[in-house]
């Protein structure tokens, strides 16, 4: 499936933010020492947690807009995850150590 346009704004916003690099291949999105992070669209959000599985330290959900992030909020009620929004502000903490 051919990314979105608001998901490649919505990670090399939040990479800029966090200042390291938004990954377009294979793997997470977004992967710095302190958090890794998945940019999800409405439609994909429900693939996350698996794409987030086995990696360590905190990880979060980023929501490509505020539908995804509601979707983000349901999938992640009771788990390790967390969720941001469309600008990398955390919404829920993942509560991963580091």
């Amino acid at each position: 499936m051919a990314e979105s346009r608001s998901h490649k704004t919505t990670a090399n916003r939040i990479a800029k933010k966090i200042n390291t690099e938004y990954n377009d291949g294979k793997g997470v999105d977004i992967k710095s020492k302190n958090a890794t992070i998945e940019v999800e669209t409405p439609e994909t959000v429900a693939d996350a947690l698996g794409q987030l599985r086995g990696h360590r330290g905190p990880a979060y959900i980023a929501g490509t807009n505020k539908e995804a992030v509601n979707k983000a909020m349901e999938t992640t009620k009771g788990t390790t995850g967390g969720v941001m929004d469309n600008q990398g502000n955390i919404i829920k903490p993942s509560t991963r150590k580091r």
